[in-house]
């Protein structure tokens, strides 16, 4: 159980400490270790950084301990070493002879070269998907057994009687290391298997059994790629619909304020609409209590009768801009009949000149009762501020040339 939580764990993260197998190939590769520590629970799965003959490092799966070989009906421990490559289950795996202190390696040897690197059969001719780690340490452990890859060194013998032989009778220690592929007991745990799995991993194996884990590990594989790629399209479509969801989210949001511009400008039409109404409302009571007076004027009523002054100085200023405006025409027909010859030019000037002079005067008489007016509102804007608690003092004087709105911006007053 620890073993698959420590392949699930390593297998599944992602980023630089990702380990650097296929995505598709993941699950598989947890199957072969898991199928691997069950058959030889003495090869432990680990991470460990390996050392490309280029001098690239990169973290890589092994599986380190022993495997039990059976050599002259003696059952011993092979400790070896297998490397995942990135390019696994595709390719085969990198197996080392990994000997303790007390081990060499056989030289020659027909699967194992100086350095430890194991080359056998299986090896060679691995085929994906069906070649899988138990049937690597299998082989391994048919070759081991008829040509041990290890020697133990000869160790000086404390023993004085020349007889003795630590390592069994059949066995003379007459050279430096004689003593094929034995380890001490001491070194490695014993098999589990004993002798009766070390014969039985001699024995030919049933032709039905290998067709038969073949074709499961084929249809296991058909269904692993079958399954990665619905996964890839289900992600595809999940990925899809997330997009989909973030364009809808923001034409909620491009709705939702379009709304509420529009309920703003509903509110607004709605004021006006009531201003409108009010207005109107007002105009018809002013129409029909005015009825009556028209129509007591008659056909014959004077336009210039229609309309009252609120006081003597309205009426002032009305008749003045009213001459004022009368003399504008009269010169500028004056202006046309000189251009078409129908004056003379000297009765022209002295028309001009008289027209003129009247304008000035009655212009002057407009801007002093314009000043009168003024000085009148400003008086009765002084009480107002009176009345509210303010300094009438405060108010600039007005001269004869300014405008009511003058006076009111330098006040800083609303009219």
């Amino acid at each position: 159980m620890e073993t698959q939580q420590f392949l699930s764990s390593v297998l599944s993260q992602r980023g630089p400490s990702a380990l650097p197998y296929s995505e598709d190939t993941k699950w598989l590769i947890r199957q072969h270790l898991v199928a691997l520590t069950s058959a030889y629970p003495s090869l432990d799965p680990k991470t460990a950084t390996f050392t490309h003959n280029d001098g690239r490092s990169v973290n890589l799966l092994q599986a380190e301990g022993t495997i039990p070989v059976s050599f002259q009906s003696v059952t011993y421990n092979i400790p070896i070493i297998v490397w995942l490559m990135e390019s696994y289950p595709r390719h085969a795996p990198c197996v080392y002879v990994n000997p303790t202190r007390d081990m060499i390696i056989k030289r020659p040897h027909p699967h194992v070269n100086p350095s430890g690197l194991v080359s056998i059969p299986y090896l060679q001719n691995w085929i994906y998907p069906s070649s899988n780690l138990v049937d690597l340490a299998r082989n391994l452990s048919l070759h081991f057994g008829r040509d041990p890859p290890l020697y133990s060194q000869r160790r000086p013998n404390p023993n004085p009687n020349p007889n003795f032989n630590p390592y069994g009778p059949t066995h003379a220690p007459a050279a430096a290391y004689t003593r094929p592929a034995i380890p001490p007991p001491r070194s490695y745990p014993a098999s589990p298997y004993g002798a009766a799995a070390a014969a039985a991993a001699v024995q030919t194996e049933d032709p039905s059994e290998v067709f038969k884990r073949n074709a499961v590990n084929k249809l296991v594989e058909a269904v692993h790629v079958e399954v990665v790629s619905i996964r890839k399209s289900r992600e595809a479509e999940m990925e899809g619909m997330i997009n989909a969801q973030a364009v809808l989210r923001h034409r909620e949001e491009q709705l939702r304020k379009a709304v509420k511009e529009m309920h703003d400008e509903k509110e607004g039409l709605e004021q006006q609409l009531q201003m409108v109404l009010m207005n109107a409302d007002i105009l018809e009571s002013w129409l029909r209590e005015n009825e009556a007076k028209v129509r007591s004027f008659g056909e014959g009523v004077d336009v210039d009768d229609a309309f009252e002054c609120m006081d003597a100085l309205s009426k002032q200023m009305m008749d003045c801009t009213a001459a004022d405006l009368a003399i504008e025409d009269a010169v500028y027909a004056l202006d046309k009949a000189a251009q078409e010859g129908a004056v003379p030019v000297d009765q022209y000037l002295r028309n001009v000149r008289l027209l003129s002079r009247e304008q000035f005067f009655h212009r002057a008489t407009a801007t002093k009762v314009r000043a009168a007016q003024m000085q009148t509102q400003v008086a009765n804007m002084a009480a107002r501020i009176s009345h509210y608690g303010g300094d009438p003092d405060a108010l600039p004087r007005v001269p004869s040339n300014c405008c009511i709105g003058d006076v009111l911006q330098g006040l800083d007053v609303q009219h």
